[in-house]
């Protein structure tokens, strides 16, 4: 949809009447909506976060300053925020943007955009206005921030115009209107917070301390705790706190995070925490499922409505009524189903397959993703209103390279339910405990379980030492999952980059991962060097991964047990090395 102003103001054009300018490049707004979600999932004040946005902005556009104001109750500039730490104050909001351009854009609720502030009305309401720069003309975009029809407040943005490069006006509203989206939700979720018996925004505490960092003092609260979720390190207790919040709304929730970090967990604790605890808690995995397939599981089909319909058939959407529906890689959809999907999320109703009949359901909706959207929106293999859908609160699930002090308690843990399963009493000693803090585990928790699981099977005796671990016998196989990315210190598990993480002079990296595709250069988990040796023989990961398919018929599953992988992981590494499958 065009943006455009409601009607012409004195020094104000169109958006059409405006020279394109240069298209700046996707990449770098990717990067700015990934840095700015970051940075509003992140725990702090509302005035905090928002100078944070601001100071975002600030790195990916090429501005002069830039501001966030947020509107109270009667639309009077509440919150002020310009990227200074700490935010201007309420007194000072007035200061920041003139009050008759907050009005306007507020009034209008379309994005203002002036060529020179100089020859705007608008702009020399001020009695002392602060856009004055002598005689270096100064370009002007704002754009509204609303939810449900609601104006919210104000984002905008100036910079010193250039005649010989021309403003890129419509790259810059399209980018400030998806971040505005953004922000707005972050506004509505602290009110909600406000509103369940916190202090008002303008009375909370000056300290720039975040929330996680304050639990630990006297007088706070303590630590949120749900049941089943094991660790205490802040990036998780950040994410237990967000749960414990949005369970309590209807708000669609979006789970992300890499492969094993626990979404699906996540999505049932967010159930049996809201009100709908009673109702039912369906899933589906969208990846499992061809397009037809998915449609038929999603909305249900008539008899006789294809081939192999023998009865009606009631969809996940129909059976969830009232209760939580959580869509699993939601991000391997195809294009046409995601129009399809999106029509029942506006709207609430659908028609089973072969159908005529509409059907109303209400449904509280959590997808997950390990998939980077913003990319797919970017690429134009995700739709971008499907996008802002499923995209009211995000969550950030993290990896277990994020949190290296709840290993010891997760691996206990795995360790006991075993013990439950197979009637056996086995401990882990000091070095087993140890051995595991070390390791760098791709595959997060659900890796750490095959690995627990694992060297239970085999232990020898009722203590687990580190001897019995497959990284000391020469006999760990994660490193299949393993290259180089062509950066110092990068690799790529699950096909997913990971540059910035466990570089070569890592204390947790246990050595360098070479260029080449020997494993015999791959140190795992020992940080000195010595443990882990995935597979020291001269073989080749793909020498030993097309051994293992050989052996099994060339069926994956198969092939994943010889290796002690999962299918999954399989997968990964045939594609990576692309190996075909071939039909037996």
């Amino acid at each position: 949809m065009t943006h455009m102003p409601a009607r012409p103001v004195d020094g104000a054009e169109p958006l059409s009447a405006l020279p394109a300018g240069p298209m700046r490049q996707a990449g770098t707004q990717r990067s700015g909506i990934y840095e700015i979600s970051k940075v509003l999932t992140a725990p702090a004040r509302l005035e905090i976060t928002l100078a944070n946005v601001v100071n975002v902005l600030s790195s990916f556009l090429q501005i002069r300053c830039g501001a966030i104001v947020v509107l109270d109750a009667e639309g009077q500039p509440e919150i002020a925020a310009t990227g200074d730490i700490p935010p201007s104050s309420q007194s000072a909001a007035r200061g920041v943007i003139p009050k008759a351009v907050i009005d306007h854009i507020a009034t209008t609720g379309m994005p203002l955009i002036v060529k020179d502030v100089s020859k705007s009305e608008l702009f020399q309401a001020e009695p002392q206005p602060p856009w004055s720069s002598g005689t270096v003309p100064i370009s002007f975009i704002g754009v509204p921030v609303k939810a449900d029809n609601k104006i919210l407040g104000t984002i905008s943005i100036d910079r010193v115009r250039n005649d010989a490069a021309p403003f890129p006006a419509d790259e810059d509203v399209r980018f400030l209107t998806m971040v505005a989206n953004l922000v707005s939700r972050t506004i509505r979720l602290h009110r909600f917070l406000n509103l369940e018996g916190r202090r008002p925004i303008g009375e909370q505490e000056r300290s720039e301390k975040p929330i996680i960092a304050q639990r630990g003092a006297p007088g706070r609260h303590p630590p949120v705790k749900i049941d089943g979720i094991i660790g205490d390190s802040p990036a998780l207790q950040q994410v237990v706190e967000t749960v414990s919040v949005v369970a309590r709304t209807n708000s669609t929730v979006l789970l992300r995070g890499e492969s094993g970090t626990g979404k699906e967990f996540f999505a049932q604790a967010i159930h049996e925490l809201s009100p709908r605890k009673n109702k039912p808690f369906v899933k589906l995995n969208c990846a499992a499922l061809p397009e037809g397939v998915l449609e038929s599981e999603l909305f249900g089909h008539e008899k006789g409505a294809f081939t192999g319909a023998i009865a009606q058939r009631a969809g996940r959407f129909e059976l969830a009524n009232g209760g939580t529906l959580l869509l699993d890689e939601i991000g391997e959809i195809s294009p046409a189903f995601q129009a399809k999907l999106l029509r029942v999320l506006q709207e609430g109703e659908l028609e089973r397959v072969g159908g005529t009949k509409t059907l109303a359901v209400d449904v509280r909706l959590i997808c997950a993703t390990n998939k980077n959207l913003e990319m797919a929106v970017a690429n134009a293999e995700f739709r971008a209103d499907l996008y802002y859908r499923i995209s009211v609160v995000p969550i950030v699930l993290p990896p277990l390279r994020e949190r290296p002090g709840d290993i010891p308690r997760l691996a206990n843990a795995l360790l006991d339910r075993f013990n439950k399963e197979n009637q056996r009493e086995l401990t882990f000693s000091s070095s087993a405990i140890e051995v595991m803090s070390q390791c760098y585990f791709p595959g997060n928790v659900r890796e750490l379980e095959n690995c627990v699981r694992r060297t239970a099977t085999l232990a020898r005796s009722s203590s687990i030492v580190s001897s019995d671990f497959a990284c000391k016998n020469s006999q760990c196989l994660s490193s299949l999952l393993w290259k180089t990315d062509g950066s110092p210190g990068g690799i790529t598990v699950d096909g997913h980059a990971r540059s910035n993480v466990m570089p070569t002079s890592s204390p947790r990296s246990g050595g360098s991962i070479g260029a080449s595709d020997e494993v015999s250069s791959v140190k795992a988990c020992d940080p000195h060097g010595s443990g882990c040796p995935a597979m020291e023989s001269r073989l080749t990961q793909r020498d030993r991964l097309i051994e293992a398919m050989e052996k099994a018929g060339w069926v994956q599953a198969k092939a994943a047990r010889i290796l002690g992988l999962t299918p999954r992981q399989v997968g990964y590494a045939l594609r990576q090395h692309r190996i075909e499958v071939k039909k037996l």
